[in-house]
């Protein structure tokens, strides 16, 4: 009989998904997981089979716990103005204001998910197609459900990956604050 877990899978995973989120997949070897987990090698292989299979259980949480609550703060709140446009702010763009250690990484292993795993990874791609799928229906709800609001949804859903992308990748020289001000008043107009 083996030796009893010595750590907290769930805490390895929610941890996991923040080293993912700020690092490529193919940046992080399994020697970075085990120094950055504080959990042996063997424990990380048996518990999650390789570092596949921790990356998928990361990605999973991610859209169950971050998006999954980014998607529930959108549908309570709504879209445009009253929902952040004072400051222009990115991450009050949909949802009021937003701590970047609760929403950064979430959007950020989405981002960095869709453009470097899911083309090659078919379980990948449907945990970003879920991911997507929250923030969809949110965004639909938030924006009124008739018409083309599902094709705007994905509009703004793809308008806040990129202002994520843009703030992380170049702050200095995008202005990502007002960006978001510049959709939200487009919203304002629709």
């Amino acid at each position: 009989m083996g030796r009893p877990r010595s750590f907290d899978e769930a805490e390895v995973v929610r941890r996991a998904a923040d080293l993912f989120a700020a690092r490529a997949y193919d940046a992080i070897s399994v020697d970075d997981l085990v120094s950055g987990l504080g959990v042996h090698r063997h424990s990380l292989y048996r518990t999650f089979g390789s570092k596949r299979g921790l990356y998928l259980a990361a990605l999973g949480w991610s859209s169950e716990h971050r998006i999954a609550a980014l998607a529930a703060r959108i549908a309570e709140t709504g879209v445009g103005a009253e929902a952040g446009a004072e400051t222009g702010d990115p991450y009050e763009l949909l949802s009021g204001p937003l701590r970047d250690e609760d929403l950064g990484p979430g959007l950020d292993l989405l981002l960095l998910a869709l453009v470097e795993r899911a083309p090659q990874d078919r379980e990948v791609a449907r945990i970003v197609a879920e991911s997507f799928a929250l923030l969809d229906g949110a965004l639909g709800r938030a924006l009124g459900a008739g018409g083309g609001q599902g094709r705007a949804a994905t509009g703004v859903a793809a308008a806040l990956l990129g202002l994520r992308a843009l703030d992380q990748a170049v702050r200095p020289a995008v202005d990502a604050p007002a960006a978001g001000a510049a959709l939200l008043r487009g919203l304002d107009r629709r």
